[in-house]
């Protein structure tokens, strides 16, 4: 298959957006990769077969990768053996074959890899949970329930966060007994871990839930982890073993509508918190702008028998930014930041609270 020259440069350009992505959040396996991936294209190689058609889709999409994860699948099905011996993920070492191995892996597959890139990126980064604890905590401390409400869900693994463990000096948050801990996952200062937290509902939605009972669920998670970067696979793995213990419904909806019905009615005695991560960048605009009016009505219609409150982590720069905004009044903060995949964390415990008349 043959891209012309205008298509070319712009598939270059998503290529290398997401090589700098990955190299800023320390992914030097996927860095080299990348690079090699940009030198194929340039040369009409097999990464052409697999991308091209793609060429044309907007950096949102993720086309990138939609491609690395796919391949990251096959190896870790055991169907890349060359390749398995360059990723950590697979109990291999990079060397100086990583470009060649990658390549090669790509021409031997890609007839393969074009219809998994039909497929929809599925990260459920467990390290956004501690970015969001201190929201939560500072939520809690309200004295009310948690009613908790996850758009772009996934397989929900971020919805049990309160089953995971969190220590930070003398203090901590979480059963002392959770497969997932975090240990000091704030470098500076640390929330206050000490409220009071129950959670009385925890749902998400997504448009292609996974199932984390599933070995299909496991498998296609696993794949979206970056393969060097086995502190988040070990992170992960541990999340999976909490999510066979603890329930956590994941519906298959869109966010705008699913939350607009969710959050029709007030729920008088609990705080309805709808809470997401690095999710904003795979919708639409127009279906990002529904989103926002849906949690914008919700907020007005808050009262302070029935308070709602809007907690994300999304990007804001080469770093992810933790906000919250609360109603009654529509006070907004911004609670910390912390790298895209979670810690480290910065929390800022002198932030206050400014007025919003909407969502942004």
């Amino acid at each position: 298959m043959t891209i012309g020259v205008p298509r070319s440069e712009g598939l270059l350009e998503t290529i290398e957006l997401q090589r700098m992505g990955c190299a800023l959040n320390g992914s030097t396996v996927y860095d080299e990769v990348l690079m090699a991936v940009a030198a194929d294209v340039r040369a009409g190689g097999a990464c052409v077969q697999v991308l091209g058609p793609w060429a044309d889709a907007p950096f949102a999409d993720a086309i990138v990768l939609r491609f690395l994860g796919a391949v990251h699948h096959l190896v870790l099905e055991g169907r890349l053996p060359a390749l398995a011996g360059q990723f950590p993920s697979a109990g291999g070492q990079p060397d100086r074959r990583l470009r060649a191995t990658f390549l090669a892996a790509v021409r031997e597959q890609a007839d393969v890899l074009v219809p998994l890139m039909a497929e929809g990126v599925q990260t459920n980064e467990v390290g956004r949970s501690a970015s969001l604890l201190g929201g939560f905590l500072e939520l809690a401390r309200l004295g009310l329930p948690l009613r908790v409400l996850e758009p772009g869900a996934s397989a929900g693994l971020n919805l049990r966060f309160d089953h995971y463990r969190y220590d930070a000096g003398g203090a901590s948050f979480g059963p002392a007994d959770s497969p997932l801990r975090f240990v000091d996952p704030w470098p500076g200062s640390a929330p206050p871990l000490d409220a009071p937290l129950e959670v009385c509902e925890r749902v998400g939605c997504d448009l292609e839930p996974i199932d984390p009972a599933t070995p299909a669920g496991r498998l296609r998670l696993r794949s979206y982890v970056w393969p060097d970067q086995v502190e988040r696979l070990a992170r992960l793995d541990a999340a999976l073993e909490v999510a066979a213990a603890v329930p956590a419904r994941v519906e298959r909806a869109d966010a705008a509508a699913w939350l607009a019905e969710r959050t029709a009615v007030p729920v008088p005695g609990v705080l309805t918190v709808v809470a997401h991560s690095i999710m904003f960048q795979y919708l639409t605009p127009a279906a990002r702008q529904a989103m926002l009016a849906a949690i914008d009505a919700a907020g007005r219609r808050a009262t302070p028998d029935a308070p709602f409150a809007w907690l994300r982590m999304e990007p804001g720069g080469e770093r992810a930014e933790i906000r919250l905004t609360t109603w009654p009044g529509a006070a907004s903060r911004l609670l910390a930041t912390s790298s895209f995949h979670g810690p480290p964390i910065h929390w800022r415990p002198t932030a206050t609270a400014t007025p919003a008349s909407n969502v942004e």
